[in-house]
C-alpha cells in the first residue's frame, strides 16, 4: 500500500504557497485533543520540559504548552505561519538570523519560552538547540515526502534526549483513495523507522469523519497516536 504514495512530492515552495493562499485546512484553532488526552503520559511527572515541534505551522498547541510552563522550539518553512502564530496569540517577539543555517531566521517570544526557526527542517540539528525532553509530531511525519522518511526519522532520533517522550500522530486510510497530504503512515512503518532504537506504544486510535475527509473521497480515516521513547541501554 505504501507504493501508492511512494513518489508523491510536495516542495517547500508549495507549502509556502499554501500559507500565502490560506489553504491551511490542517490548522486547528485550538490545542489538539489527542495532545491534551496524552499530555500526562508525555510529561511523566516532569515540569519545565523542552518540547520540539517539527513543521509547526502556527499550531496553538505551542502556546498551550508554553502556558503550562514548558519551553517550545519549532521549525517551519513558511515565514507567514510563524508571524501569524505570534500575532494571533498577541505574543511580542524578536527575529534574528541563525549563523549556523544560512538564510534561516529564528523568531523568539519576549518571554524566551518559544523559539520558532524559519528554515528547511533538514538543516536543523541538535547543534542548534541541543536535544529535547519531548516531541509533539502532529502533522510532520504525515506531511514530509514519503521518500524522505528514513532521513526524517534519523533527524528526530538525533534530537531525542535520553528521557525524551515523542508523541507521534499518524493517519491510516486507503492510499489509493487519496494521493496528497496527510500521507498514509502504517504502524509497520513507524516500527521500521523507530523500532531499532526506541520503544513504541500505541496510545490511542480514533476514527475521524469530517467534511474534509469526504472531500478527499474517504468516508473516514483513522488517527493513531504513538508514544516513542529511547530504549534504555
Amino acid at each position: 500500500m505504501l507504493a501508492a504514495q511512494a513518489d508523491q512530492v510536495v516542495t517547500l515552495g508549495e507549502w509556502e504557497e499554501r500559507w500565502q493562499e490560506g489553504r491551511t485546512g490542517f490548522h486547528q484553532p485550538h490545542a489538539h485533543e489527542l495532545l491534551e488526552n496524552n499530555i500526562e503520559k508525555v510529561l511523566a511527572g516532569r515540569t519545565g520540559v523542552r518540547f520540539f515541534v517539527p513543521l509547526c505551522g502556527k499550531a496553538v498547541d505551542m502556546k498551550w504548552l508554553a502556558d503550562m510552563g514548558h519551553s517550545v522550539v519549532g521549525v517551519e518553512i513558511a515565514e507567514q505561519a510563524i508571524r501569524q502564530f505570534f500575532e494571533d496569540n498577541n505574543i511580542t517577539y524578536s527575529e534574528e538570523p541563525v549563523p549556523a543555517i544560512p538564510g534561516a531566521k529564528v523568531y523568539k517570544s519576549s518571554e524566551k519560552n518559544i523559539s520558532l526557526y524559519q528554515c528547511d527542517l533538514y538543516n536543523f540539528s541538535s547543534s542548534i538547540e541541543g536535544q529535547f525532553g519531548a516531541i509533539w509530531d502532529r502533522a510532520s511525519l504525515v506531511a514530509i515526502n514519503p521518500k524522505d522518511r528514513e532521513k526524517y526519522a534519523s533527524l528526530i532520533i538525533s534530537l531525542m534526549a535520553n528521557d525524551c517522550r515523542y508523541l507521534l500522530d499518524t493517519v491510516l486510510y486507503n492510499p489509493e483513495e487519496h494521493k496528497g497530504t496527510p500521507f498514509f503512515v502504517p504502524d509497520e512503518q513507524v516500527l521500521s523507522l523507530f523500532g531499532n532504537t526506541c520503544d513504541i506504544e500505541l496510545m490511542q486510535s480514533v476514527v475521524i469523519q469530517t467534511d474534509r475527509t469526504k472531500g478527499w473521497g474517504m468516508d473516514s480515516l483513522t488517527e493513531h497516536v504513538h508514544l516513542i521513547t529511547p530504549k534504555s541501554n
